[in-house]
């Protein structure tokens, strides 16, 4: 039987939101493992506990985005009214 080949993760050439879960990692002190032996070396609970902070970042996120967007919209509707 053939062994998988383990790749090198490039931590410097991941998508933001995929860095961002590797950032939760470490701040749950579990990036080493990650790094090691990949995410199928963390439990189930370790595995939602990133999953859950990963959510709730994006939501925050998001919200950020849409907060913005509507400071932007009423500072445009104000300078019209003037």
């Amino acid at each position: 039987m053939t062994q998988k080949k383990e790749k090198k993760i490039d931590l410097e050439a991941l998508e933001p939101e995929e860095l961002m879960k590797y950032e939760i990692a470490g701040e749950l002190g579990l990036l080493d493992r990650v790094m090691e032996n990949g995410w199928k070396s963390l439990t189930a609970k370790e595995t939602g506990r990133v999953g859950g902070i990963l959510a709730r970042r994006r939501k925050a996120i998001r919200s950020e985005g849409e907060a913005a967007k509507t400071e932007a919209k009423e500072t445009a509707e104000a300078k019209y009214e003037n």
